[in-house]
């Protein structure tokens, strides 16, 4: 009998606010020392009132307009109740009934075919307590580190629409960029701003009825859930081929081990005992400020790819990867601009660009781990550096050296060549000197050409290249050979 795979994905995303959800302690706890950003709304004090944070609520509706959502009119927070260490008051502040975005989709692009999934909801909530697993020879004992309760968070509730973990690593890498493009979110997945839980079941295929779900947790990167996803498919594929019945239950995600394991049995639903938070009244979004919000998104990762293409005859890859950023986009966007002005070939422009950003650019961010909103290379000295390759004042070789020069003190290319004496040998009677003396002193790779072995001639624009240092211009030395070697096959 044949399964198909059913995925959704709980994807929680902490929001990029200045304050926490219901206080005015800092939302960014990462550098802090543990416990130090806490008040006695943080911790649910007797007595303490919280007070939503208006920014993360904007935050949430604009992630819904992104994500094609319906704005409820009006929402509410709820009261969650369960009884875990990490949540310092036995409840936590969320939403159940009226979140405040829901059916809405995505459009994800894999490898074969685009993929809508559908997005059940939207909603808002505050961030739990830090639990730090701690072990020695005579003991095991975690620690509480209380500065992260109460960071605003956001859930995003999928469909089960996903059937692979390719397609849910290409659904959770469109919705990152969508929340990046926004600035709701950093979304970073290995610093736990962006974390999701997955659910996954097995069905014979052709059947409607869901089989039994199994949650992972503890995954802390797309690699890990693509991993993770993978081997519970083949787990669950295996229990029904060796006739073995298939539990419902949370189940972690071990890296080391590189396979799942089981946390607790879920057989019978959880009952949270839901219900509305006393301290925060009903809210309501108004029309006219959800129409505002949509006014001012940006234009957003997919449509500004197909963009790209038509407008820039970009091919769907380069696309693809420039606007996986918004900033390496923006870059690129100057830079393309910037050069048509100079040369109006918007699409050599654009090509060349791409080029620079996807080949020299994307290396020395990786090796040097920075971000290109912190790149000291100007638009228009990028546009310098390709003026001079394609004026053949420097060779592409030269240009790359040059490249990371700029890259590492921001300078203007003509003032690291004039200082380097880097630029490229281009003028004729200058390299005709050279040839005539590599030939000179190279008798037996001149015999060989004359034989019938043409790599005689790359050999001979070798020692040219290095009879100039690298300076010389490898297409003209070239010709420069072919057309001395004529001379004197024709003698």
């Amino acid at each position: 009998m044949d399964y198909e795979t059913i995925i959704g994905l709980e994807v929680h995303s902490q929001l990029s606010t200045e304050s926490k959800m219901f206080c005015s302690c800092m939302a960014t706890y990462q550098e802090m020392a543990p416990n130090t950003t806490i008040c006695p709304v943080c911790v649910g004090m007797p007595g303490t009132l919280p007070i939503p944070n208006t920014v993360a609520i904007r935050h949430v509706v604009r992630t819904g307009l992104a994500l094609e959502c319906e704005i409820s009119s009006e929402s509410k927070f709820d009261r969650k109740n369960y009884p875990y260490p990490d949540l310092m008051k036995g409840y936590q502040i969320s939403q159940f009934d009226k979140p405040i975005a829901t059916n809405g989709c995505l459009l994800v692009e894999g490898i074969d075919e685009m993929t809508k999934v559908r997005i059940n909801r939207v909603h808002l909530e505050e961030d739990v307590a830090k639990l730090m697993h701690r072990s020695n020879s005579d003991e095991s004992y975690s620690l509480l580190d209380i500065n992260r309760s109460g960071v605003p968070l956001m859930e995003i509730v999928s469909e089960p629409d996903l059937r692979s973990a390719d397609e849910a690593r290409d659904y959770l890498t469109s919705l990152r960029t969508i929340l990046r493009y926004l600035k709701v979110s950093t979304a970073n997945m290995e610093e736990g701003s962006f974390r999701c839980d997955a659910n996954i079941s097995i069905r014979p295929v052709g059947d409607i009825k869901l089989g039994p779900k199994v949650e992972i947790k503890n995954m802390n990167s797309f690699r890990a859930v693509h991993k993770a996803l993978t081997f519970e498919q083949k787990r669950q594929l295996n229990c029904k081929r060796n006739g073995e019945r298939i539990v419902q239950e949370t189940r972690g995600w071990s890296e080391q081990d590189g396979e799942t394991f089981s946390q607790r049995s879920k057989e019978h639903a959880h009952d949270y005992r839901y219900f509305p938070e006393p301290d925060i009244p009903p809210f309501n979004i108004n029309e006219s400020e959800v129409v505002e919000l949509q006014e001012s998104l940006p234009e957003l990762p997919y449509a500004r790819r197909i963009r790209f293409i038509e407008s820039y005859g970009l091919s769907d890859k380069e696309a693809e990867q420039l606007t996986l950023s918004k900033e390496m986009a923006d870059y690129f966007e100057q830079v393309a601009l910037l050069g048509s002005v100079n040369n109006v070939l918007v699409h050599a422009s654009a090509k060349a660009a791409s080029n620079w950003l996807l080949g020299e650019m994307t290396r020395l961010l990786n090796e040097k781990s920075t971000e290109i909103s912190l790149v000291k290379i100007t638009p228009a000295n990028l546009i310098e550096l390709q003026i001079m390759v394609d004026s053949k004042k420097l060779s592409s070789t030269m240009a790359k050296e040059v490249f990371e020069q700029m890259f590492d003190t921001g300078t203007s290319p003509t003032e690291i060549v004039n200082k380097s004496g880097m630029q490229q040998i281009s003028d004729e009677s200058t390299l005709q000197t050279l040839v005539q003396e590599a030939i000179q002193i190279n008798e037996k790779a001149v015999d060989d050409f004359l034989s019938g072995k043409e790599t005689a001639v790359r050999f001979l624009v070798g020692q040219v290249m290095k009879l100039a240092k690298g300076k010389a211009n490898p297409q003209l030395a070239e010709q420069l050979v072919v057309k001395e070697l004529g001379k004197i096959r024709m003698e």
